[in-house]
């Protein structure tokens, strides 16, 4: 029989590369301030975040003003308006934010409006709680002002019709960015966009949002908008979040578990790596999806690791501000 926590504790007392089948680039340290953030799309994102942190801005509103750009693209189905929608035809959006602090807001489920992760700060800045869901979502965010909107695009609508011919469910690694700009085929697109931020002053953010997995039944929430699961931040350490599959971030409470293993010394991208290991020990089978972790310190140094290839990351300072790396992984 199979000694699970052996094989977790084995895991985690790997050699950063032990479990490699493809290396990592060299570590990256970046100057302060710095935004780093998953996927090809996160370099556009960067670059609005980057336009607050270059004029001495705060790091929170930096990852907001990032995480607003794939919000509103509408050729992104993964994240925002143009995300697809669940099995029933409902385009649901999840979000959270999180400040140096530990300060936190998020949202899931929220329908009809485009920019979630705006309606997320507001939880935070403005209500006793950290996370509002569903028609709750809605009504706050309309009470806040934003505008109710019909976010089932013509070209999602397409996409969900054609999946409807088959309804096969069956969500693809790095879809998100395969998928990317390709118009409407019915593509399992599952993803997110994970952003974290160092200002100036030296304090920490971060931001996820997403619209979840393409076809997901109704109801249906990761980890994005999971505090300590999809976005994770501690001033005093560094910040975390995750891409991929949430159920297995949320099982493992993934960014929580990438900070705290920073705390306890680990540079990020060894942090990152044993995340992954530990998520692959636990539930083997996961060999087969995406998981994937991005993270930050305070000293500028960035780590990313995930199960499957394909997985990308952008990264902005003052040396430049469209760097795109490929993220080292297992397989």
């Amino acid at each position: 029989m199979i000694d699970r926590r052996a094989l977790i504790a084995a895991a985690l007392a790997a050699p950063p590369l032990a479990l490699a089948g493809r290396a990592a680039a060299a570590p990256v340290t970046l100057s302060k301030p710095c935004v780093i953030s998953t996927w090809d799309f996160g370099v556009a994102a960067n670059q609005a975040a980057w336009a607050v942190l270059s004029k001495g801005g705060s790091a929170l509103d930096a990852v907001e003003a990032g995480a607003r750009v794939p919000e509103a693209d509408l050729k992104n189905h993964s994240v925002g308006r143009a995300g697809y929608p669940d099995r029933d035809g409902h385009v649901t959006l999840d979000a959270s934010i999180m400040d140096a602090a530990g300060n936190c807001g998020a949202v899931a489920g929220l329908e009809h409006i485009a920019h979630p992760i705006s309606v997320a700060r507001r939880v935070m800045e403005r209500t006793p709680h950290v996370l509002l869901v569903g028609d709750g979502a809605l009504q706050f965010a309309l009470e806040q002002g934003f505008p109710r909107e019909d976010l089932l695009t013509p070209e999602s609508r397409q996409a969900w019709q054609d999946w409807l011919k088959t309804a096969k469910y069956k969500p693809a690694a790095n879809s998100e960015v395969d998928t990317y700009g390709k118009g409407a085929g019915g593509a399992a697109n599952h993803d997110t966009i994970g952003m974290l931020a160092l200002d100036a002053k030296g304090d920490l953010a971060g931001a996820c949002t997403t619209s979840g997995m393409a076809w997901k039944l109704r109801g249906r929430v990761g980890d994005s908008p999971i505090v300590g699961a999809g976005l994770y931040v501690d001033g005093a350490v560094g910040a975390a979040t995750s891409t991929g599959v949430g159920e297995e971030v949320i099982r493992n409470v993934g960014s929580f578990l990438v900070v705290e293993l920073m705390r306890q010394g680990r540079s990020p991208q060894e942090a990152c790596e044993a995340a992954v290991a530990r998520i692959l020990a636990r539930k083997p089978e996961t060999k087969d999806l995406q998981v994937g972790f991005l993270a930050l310190n305070t000293k500028g140094e960035v780590g990313a690791w995930s199960i499957q290839r394909g997985f990308s990351y952008a990264m902005a300072d003052v040396g430049k501000q469209d760097r795109l790396l490929p993220g080292g992984s297992v397989y």
